[in-house]
């Protein structure tokens, strides 16, 4: 019985439980099912990338100040965010996967790293 690529539809040769018929075709297929759906959902996954970029590099020490004019400045977008952390003692922290901010206050705000 003999298989066909899942990419090319060409017959495959080797190993039984081969899928593809080369690595080509094997990355085009992946790209392929694996491409964000739409360009809402690229957009938002961009602008995430972005403010992780920007997050982690003014917080390069885990723990850190900056201002709210200095993160608009590099392109920060406040609206885009992946959790919310609310604290015991009533901080609430932003975080971009694992980059966070708190605002403080006088246009300051705490950068943090959360460790996994």
């Amino acid at each position: 019985m003999s298989k066909n690529c899942l990419e090319c539809n060409e017959k495959i040769v080797g190993r039984e439980d081969k899928k593809f018929c080369s690595d080509g075709c094997r990355n085009a297929y992946n790209n392929k099912i694996n491409k964000d759906s739409n360009n809402y959902m690229r957009n938002v996954n961009n602008k995430l990338r972005k403010n992780y970029r920007i997050l982690s590099e003014a917080n390069t020490e885990g723990k850190s100040k900056i201002t709210k004019t200095k993160l608009l400045s590099k392109g920060f977008d406040f609206d885009y965010f992946t959790n919310i952390l609310n604290t015991n003692t009533g901080n609430t922290y932003y975080f971009v996967y694992d980059q966070g901010y708190r605002f403080l206050e006088n246009d300051f705000y705490m950068l943090v790293n959360k460790e996994y």
